[in-house]
C-alpha cells in the first residue's frame, strides 16, 4: 500500500536527519495517513479512504465530502477518488433533471 494520501496526493518527502555534532543522514519524512470513512449525501452511503490529517480538515472546511469533490481538480485526485466525483456529478445532474 502507498503511502500518499487519497484526496490530495500527499506523500512521503526526503531530508536530513541531523544529530548533535551536526552530521546529516538521509530520512524520510512520511504523511500523518489515516482510515476515515466519508459519508457521501448525494450517494447516500458511507466511502472509505486512506487520508492525511490536513485532508480531514479541509473537507470539513469546504463544507462536506461532496463539496471538497467537486470543488477538486481532477488531476489533484486518486483514480479512486475520480470515480467518485463522477459518480456524485451524474447522481446530482440525475437528480437536477427529475426536479426539473
Amino acid at each position: 500500500m502507498s503511502r500518499r494520501c487519497e484526496l490530495t496526493l500527499k506523500g512521503p518527502q526526503v531530508g536530513h536527519k541531523v544529530s548533535h555534532s551536526n552530521i546529516k543522514t538521509k530520512r524520510r519524512f512520511l504523511p500523518n495517513l489515516v482510515n476515515v470513512t466519508f459519508l457521501s449525501d448525494v450517494l447516500g452511503r458511507g466511502v472509505r479512504l486512506r487520508v492525511s490529517t490536513n485532508a480531514v480538515k479541509s473537507v470539513d472546511h469546504r463544507g462536506g465530502f461532496d463539496a471538497y469533490l467537486i470543488k477538486a481538480k481532477e488531476s489533484e485526485l486518486s483514480q479512486k477518488a475520480v470515480l467518485l466525483k463522477r459518480a456524485i456529478e451524474k447522481k446530482k445532474a440525475e437528480t437536477a433533471a427529475v426536479a426539473a
